[in-house]
């Protein structure tokens, strides 16, 4: 999922419409719309932001972790981020049901249990 498709789950999710999410983060709805389809990205100030509104980790916001919450554990190296992102990219994404295309929270439930088996064999002994 991109930035733009995160954050319009996360607003969905919400039951917010674009107008009432701008509002509530003092931005443009025009700016918010930008985000959601991917032509322009929140700076950092903004990112950080829409991980506090939305009470997520801004890696998963950008995509680094399937987790809302950003479940690395402690020990984990960037290099074991990088490792994960990977793993998430040539598995969790080509995934279908029955031949068809899984839905997005079918697709995020999917991207939390790829990443919980991952961690549990990727341990550093």
């Amino acid at each position: 999922m991109t930035l733009g498709q995160t954050i319009s789950s996360l607003r969905e999710r919400r039951g917010l419409s674009q107008v009432q999410l701008a509002k509530k983060l003092n931005i443009g709805t025009s700016t918010l719309g930008m985000w959601e389809t991917d032509k322009r990205k929140p700076n950092p100030d903004a990112l950080v932001s829409l991980a506090n509104y939305f009470d997520v980790s801004t890696d998963y916001l950008l995509g680094n972790t399937a987790s809302e919450k950003g479940s690395a554990p402690e020990w984990a190296t960037e290099q074991d981020r990088k490792d994960l992102r990977k793993f998430l990219e040539d598995n969790a994404n080509s995934m279908t049901y029955g031949g068809e295309e899984l839905t997005d929270d079918e697709r995020q439930q999917l991207r939390v249990a790829m990443e919980t088996i991952f961690w549990k064999r990727h341990k550093h002994d």
